[in-house]
């Protein structure tokens, strides 16, 4: 999954980028251009911004393709207080918290703040968006259909577990809110399994079309 890793270091900070999570959702490029400017080489500078605006910048990157440390004793990343899915529309889910992608034997595969999960069904680089919903045509609103738990005081913080169900969802173990893409709705609960063949007709929730499609994905 990581095979474009690259560390960018400056005096005070390090931007590590992995190119295979990156789907140029520009909020760097567009946050901080003197210190990203894809048109340059090499694209990340981080001499040409303060630390702490790096780094701030760096934290909106809603794949996890970007990451820094300090090395002035700096602050790290800030885990989130609340494990939150953000279903785009005609895109991908973005999910921030903390987050652990496994197998179902438990197996560990990633743990991360902000990862960006396929749901189209054509990524290259599953369960993790590439892109190709763009090239694929993907289209789907981002509504939230499905009603969550009733709990006033729900909160979503805690471990969110997400495993890639063999040719099926996304099954998702863990307090978390999923939110529509123009934010109207909210589902809250402690477990969910979340369309990732790009064929549910109840999406981003599994109606089980994944088995009609024949979907298949490790």
């Amino acid at each position: 999954m990581s095979g474009k890793i690259r560390d960018y270091e400056g005096r005070h900070i390090i931007v590590r980028y992995d190119g295979k999570r990156c789907i140029h959702a520009e909020e760097c490029v567009k946050g901080l251009p003197e210190v990203f400017d894809p048109d340059r080489k090499p694209w990340i500078s981080p001499e040409a911004g303060a630390a702490n605006q790096v780094a701030e910048v760096v934290s909106r990157c809603p794949t996890g393709a970007l990451h820094f440390q300090r090395k002035d004793g700096g602050p790290a990343e800030i885990l989130p207080e609340a494990n939150t899915i953000a279903v785009a529309r005609d895109g991908p889910l973005y999910a921030r918290g903390d987050i652990h992608i496994a197998r179902a034997n438990g197996e560990v595969l990633l743990e991360d703040t902000r990862i960006a999960l396929c749901r189209c069904g054509t990524s290259s680089n599953k369960p993790y968006c590439d892109g190709r919903h763009t090239q694929a045509a993907f289209s789907d609103p981002g509504a939230v259909n499905k009603a969550g738990d009733a709990v006033d005081d729900f909160h979503a913080g805690g471990k969110l577990t997400i495993v890639p169900a063999l040719n099926g969802p996304l099954l998702l173990q863990g307090a978390v809110e999923i939110r529509s893409a123009d934010g109207t709705a909210t589902f809250r609960g402690q477990k969910a399994a979340l369309c990732r063949c790009g064929a549910s007709k109840n999406k981003p929730f599994c109606d089980g079309s994944h088995k009609t499609i024949r979907f298949s994905a490790d």
